[in-house]
């Protein structure tokens, strides 16, 4: 497989949560590769403006607002983006939140809230985007796991339970959907700096926790995660599917 075949020009990728932090980083690079990038998230100022920032980069970017836990949205917000746009040939379902609380304090409500949107929502937009996926005999989806797919800390319960979740929710996409040309993976980051992970990173303690736990002794940059989801997205993975990609500097490795 020579570079081309991590090549994505022409494609339509939406990426859901891709105003910031992760989302528009993956959106970036997937536009770099030469895919036109749908950006999606529920403000539609904040899509507006990183869609202005995206096509100064040169990068062909469109919107998408809708809230990725609303089936009846996302159904509208992609079949019009199928009708006048074209079809989604890549899926980045990325749109997450955390909501941090010792299990036995923890809201009922925040633990649906958390799990509607890291876990259901995901569910919600693949089945909605695979149905042209499957009748075209192509299509690739990416699930923003987490270390916490396969780990949990004090206080994330939820965030674990749905990224737990959505870990075997991509291998049960990978199983139906595999035989009509699509593939789901996972990319499962480590410690990033995000705007929502920076009270983490401002916390003395917790910064030199994550430092000493992650064999690269560092946290991870944003940039970091584009070269993985470009494989994912690229021919170059045409017979990977179900997988799940830590990029994590090593810290699932360390024991």
């Amino acid at each position: 497989m020579t570079a081309n075949g991590f090549r994505l020009d022409g494609r339509l990728a939406l990426v859901t949560g891709s105003t910031s932090g992760i989302g528009v980083a993956l959106a970036r690079g997937l536009g770099e590769a030469g895919a036109r990038v749908l950006i999606n998230g529920r403000r539609l100022d904040r899509v507006e403006r990183t869609i202005e920032r995206l096509r100064a980069a040169g990068i062909e970017a469109g919107a998408c607002p809708f809230d990725t836990r609303d089936a009846q949205a996302a159904d509208r917000a992609i079949g019009a983006v199928e009708r006048t746009v074209g079809p989604i040939e890549i899926l980045v379902n990325n749109a997450g939140m955390a909501r941090r609380a010792p299990m036995i304090d923890l809201d009922p409500a925040d633990w649906q809230e958390v799990i509607d949107t890291d876990l259901t929502a995901p569910f919600l937009v693949a089945r909605r985007v695979a149905r042209g996926m499957v009748e075209r005999g192509r299509g690739k989806i990416i699930n923003t796991c987490s270390l916490m797919s396969e780990r949990a800390r004090h206080g994330t319960a939820a965030y674990a339970a749905a990224k737990g979740g959505l870990q075997l929710l991509t291998r049960a996409m990978a199983v139906e959907w595999g035989p009509h040309g699509v593939q789901a993976n996972g990319i499962g980051p480590g410690y990033f700096v995000t705007e929502m992970t920076q009270p983490l990173k401002d916390d003395p303690a917790f910064d030199a926790w994550v430092r000493e736990r992650t064999p690269a002794g560092r946290w991870g940059d944003t940039a970091e995660l584009v070269g993985p989801a470009v494989f994912l997205a690229s021919d170059a993975s045409g017979f990977v599917n179900g997988h799940v990609l830590y990029v994590d500097g090593g810290f699932l490795a360390l024991l």
